[in-house]
């Protein structure tokens, strides 16, 4: 036989011989993409039905969670009335300030004072929410492994304290602040599995960050204050000094000096004029002295209720600080005392504060009454003073002159002093009033509402999601089937991985679940008996299918064998053909038992020789079970003529393996290279038109090299969709023997419902179903499989 062509094939280079999966122009293939889907859309299908009933069953048992939101406005206009010249706002400082704002709600700190407020610290809600399995498993180890060590006992205060830190820490997690666009909004969101709670912790945030904004500005500016008060204490003191030098120099120095100049007459009407200051100043001196003793007259508590300062005066700035303070421990009593009671703690602490505030302004009282006094004192003391210096004015002008130098700057210090003294006042007072503003720079636009539905898990997204995760994992699924997809689907599988040529598919019939023997009981072992004795056959029906759906695309592949055996062997009178498979249960016994029938009834001499020893399977299909065949004409035990078994329909002449074939003396190898063999086909050759072989599996046992010398062509049966590609290529590869003799390959068990998804569009495979007229399927027997 010559097997050039196809030799030179398989010397080709390897893009000709490269499965089609492997090969690529460059371009995606959309045809085979577009079958690839088609042909696992049903495995997709049920990954996604299996993960919409995971995301159900995840709906069903998952802790649902509820979100309140609520937004605060970042606005600086709103105490721009109230501030003298409000600060310019760039893009970039909003945008600090925003950022900031985020950073603070999300701060630790805030979530404390939230906790205080909401006394979230008992929450059982907020302290053991519901957890997940991952933190469930983590609560059971940590549990296991808190058993193996003792900790120090915590005082009450310690545990309480605990409590507020561990919900504030959860007040955190489940806390989202971000800001709404490019906006100076803030949105605020808590998520808890009580609604109301979500709620109440969203507004108590909001509530609690609009406070902190008050206190810090609060805070802030009494911070200014006092250290802007003991500056002005000391400048005060300072400035004072410093005029009473200028007076006690120029009283030492009997210094009148009128335009810088110094003249008697000028100096007596300056004189004169200090005198009516002077008495002036006495007089101012003696009505201030007089309103603020009458006040002290009033006793303690008269004396704060009616310390109505004139903001005129400069030292009494202590008792303006004292009383504001007095006012706002006062409202913040009231205020507490109208939530929780006038035997509150706090009311009580303030109450106390605000008596010893009173005390301070009554002593501050008295000192500035005394303080007063000494300046009444003082002024009618310069009075008198200037009254004998102008008795005395005559004479004492000599030198006066260099005195007025160190008048002069004395004067210039003082000035100074009082001059820094009234800077330093101006800002301490607005120090003092911006302390006392209660509008912050901040206001609540969205109040945070009860939530109605929850917000996790989303049922439509979480239906949808497992929709998708089941699509990707089906894909991921399917792309490893087809990744791995190595097995013969197509005719064309045959043709450019093996360079052989395709014979046609043999359709499975039945199920692939059941073994041979199994099905042999249960399809065979129980059939009625034919009413028609010449109707009995030797095989079981399985092996008649041929016979039975002569017009079935099962019988037409073994007819296109036939043809190709004519083809390929013209000129042998007598044809020996092997039937082989590459490993077992491929169904080879089955194919060689129909291609021996169909030759049989076609009226040409036929023999079948199960030359399977190790595993008999036409043996085994033969009723009643044969006594004697091949081993024992082999091994000499009987004649060949002998063990045939003849099938009264077909005229087909069996040469079953034999009963010694379960005899591990004989080595099958052995006895089929033997010349007892080759002595047995010679006259096999004489006396029938064909002989069919059927020889063991090619890869676990040597018996079908042993006999390839005997046979003129060999029929390869491959089972579609599960024989390896690479396994049947190395094969044969190994064996050119065999190889050189193969006259095509039969891919059997094919399940037709499926081979033309396997087939790209345009092939012959995807037209397969517009073969119907040319074809009867209702004759092949149904529940049997080519298993064998």
């Amino acid at each position: 036989m010559n097997r050039t062509a196809p030799m030179k094939q398989r010397s080709a280079p390897l893009s000709s011989i490269m499965p089609r999966e492997e090969q690529s122009d460059g371009f995606i293939d959309l045809d085979r993409l577009l079958a690839v889907v088609l042909r696992r859309a049903r495995l997709v299908a049920a990954f996604i039905v299996l993960f919409i009933m995971l995301g159900v069953v995840y709906l069903l048992f998952a802790t649902s969670y509820y979100t309140a939101m609520t937004q605060v406005l970042l606005d600086e206009n709103l105490s721009k009335y109230a501030e003298e010249e409000p600060t310019p706002v760039n893009s970039q400082l909003l945008d600090t300030q925003i950022a900031s704002a985020v950073e603070i709600l999300k701060s630790g700190e805030l979530a404390l004072r939230v906790v205080d407020k909401l006394n979230l610290a008992e929450n059982d809600t907020i302290l053991n929410p519901p957890r997940s399995p991952v933190e469930v498993v983590k609560g059971w180890v940590k549990t296991t492994t808190g058993l193996f060590s003792d900790g120090p006992e915590l005082t009450e205060d310690q545990v309480r304290n605990g409590k507020r830190k561990k919900a504030a820490a959860l007040l955190q997690r489940s806390l989202t602040v971000e800001r709404v666009g490019r906006s100076s909004v803030v949105a605020l969101t808590f998520t808890s599995s009580d609604p109301g709670l979500a709620a109440t912790v969203a507004q108590g945030y909001a509530d609690a960050y609009l406070t902190d904004q008050l206190n810090a500005n609060f805070e802030a500016t009494e911070r200014a204050s006092v250290w802007l008060q003991e500056r002005l204490t000391d400048l005060q003191q300072r400035s004072q000094a410093a005029a009473l030098e200028v007076e006690r120099f120029r009283s030492e120095n009997g210094l009148t000096a009128a335009r810088g100049e110094l003249m008697s007459e000028q100096q007596l009407a300056d004189l004169n004029s200090q005198l009516i200051v002077a008495q002036a100043d006495t007089a101012s001196a003696s009505a201030r002295y007089d309103q603020f003793k009458s006040i002290i007259d009033q006793g303690p508590e008269g004396a704060v209720n009616n310390a109505t300062i004139s903001p005129k005066e400069g030292d009494n700035s202590v008792i303006r600080e004292l009383r504001t303070r007095y006012l706002n421990i006062s409202k913040r009593e009231r205020e507490i005392t109208q939530n929780f009671g006038e035997d509150h703690p706090q009311a009580v602490s303030l109450r106390a504060e605000q008596a010893d505030v009173g005390r301070q302004i009554y002593q501050e009282l008295k000192q500035l009454t005394a303080s007063y006094k000494n300046e009444f004192e003082v002024a009618r003391s310069r009075e008198a003073s200037l009254r004998k210096s102008i008795q005395h004015v005559a004479g004492k002008n000599s030198d006066s002159s260099k005195s007025l130098v160190r008048l002069r700057e004395l004067e210039q210090q003082a000035a100074a002093l009082k001059t820094l003294y009234e800077t330093y006042l101006g800002r301490y007072e607005q120090a003092t009033q911006q302390r006392s503003f209660p509008i912050a720079k901040a206001r609540v636009i969205s109040e945070a509402g009860v939530p109605v539905s929850p917000s996790s898990p989303k049922k439509t997204l979480t239906l949808a999601l497992s929709a998708v995760l089941g699509l990707m994992a089906g894909g991921a699924c399917a792309a490893f089937l087809e990744f791995r997809e190595r097995t013969f689907r197509l005719e064309d599988d045959v043709r450019s991985i093996l360079g052989h040529r395709s014979l046609g598919y043999v359709p499975l019939v039945g199920t692939r679940t059941k073994k041979k023997a199994e099905l042999v009981r249960a399809h065979f072992g129980s059939e009625r008996r034919p009413d028609n004795p010449a109707d009995a056959m030797p095989l079981q029906r399985l092996s008649r299918i041929v016979l039975d759906a002569p017009r079935s695309t099962f019988a037409e592949t073994f007819r296109n064998a036939k043809l190709a055996c004519d083809q390929v062997l013209p000129g042998n009178e007598c044809r020996v053909i092997a039937i082989v498979s590459a490993v077992p249960d491929e169904g080879k016994s089955v194919v060689a038992a129909n291609f021996a029938a169909l030759l049989a009834a076609s009226g040409k001499r036929t023999l079948l020789i199960d030359a399977d020893i190790r595993k008999p399977g036409l043996t085994h299909m033969i009723t009643p079970a044969p006594r004697s065949g091949l081993v024992e004409a082999l091994t000499g035990e009987a004649t060949w003529p002998a063990g045939i078994k003849v099938d009264q329909r077909t005229k087909l002449a069996i040469l079953p393996a034999g009963g010694g074939a379960s005899d591990h003396r004989h080595q099958s190898n052995e006895l089929l290279a033997s010349p007892a063999m080759a002595n047995l086909m010679a006259n096999a050759r004489s006396s029938f038109d064909y002989v069919v072989v059927d020889l063991a599996a090619l890869a676990p046992v040597v018996d079908a090299k042993a006999f390839a010398p005997l046979a003129d062509g060999v029929l390869f049966c491959v089972e579609w969709g599960r024989t390896p590609r690479r396994l049947v290529r190395d094969l044969l590869n190994s064996e050119p023997q065999i190889d050189a003799k193969v006259v095509g390959v039969i891919l059997n068990k094919t399940d037709m419902n499926e081979l033309d998804k396997y087939s790209d569009f345009g092939g012959a495979e995807k037209y397969r179903h517009r073969y119907g007229k040319y074809y009867v399927e209702h004759d092949v027997p149904e529940n049997r499989t080519t298993a064998a």
